[in-house]
């Protein structure tokens, strides 16, 4: 199971505010004023971080279980959703051409679907996860 949930470490800035570091993504480095204002900062440089390497064609590391200290911090659900649809794609050799045919449509919709400026919608993603064998869950913590 993949979760895109990622344990981030907030260290007070000597200048004022928290500085947030992600250690399975360590090109996740944000900051804020209050500790509000930088989880809300780690969650926009975590969707960041996972649509460059869906873009770069990068692995996307699996959470880690959270350390003394640190915070949980989810992903936004599209992009995970998109990251999920990029890991089984990569998973199973399944380029965008081969997706389209599966699902039925043109190979430039399916393109979009793991394009992150495009918004695709949740049900899209969901079938897409479904023909891949894949089951997206949400959990409300």
């Amino acid at each position: 199971m993949q979760s895109f949930v990622y344990p981030v470490a907030l260290a007070e800035d000597p200048q004022g505010g928290s500085i947030v570091t992600c250690r399975d993504l360590p090109e996740v480095i944000t900051q804020g004023d209050t500790r509000e204002d930088a989880l809300e900062a780690a969650e926009g440089a975590l969707q960041a971080a996972t649509e460059m390497r869906i873009q770069d064609d990068e692995d996307i590391p699996a959470a880690s279980e959270a350390q003394r200290g640190e915070v949980l911090v989810a992903v936004p659900i599209g992009t995970a959703m998109k990251a999920a649809l990029y890991l089984a794609m990569r998973e199973q050799g399944v380029n965008k051409s081969e997706l389209a045919r599966r699902l039925g449509v043109d190979e430039k919709e399916a393109r979009r679907m793991l394009d992150p400026k495009h918004s695709t919608k949740i049900p899209a993603l969901e079938r897409a996860l479904h023909l891949l064998g894949k089951r997206p869950e949400l959990r409300i913590c």
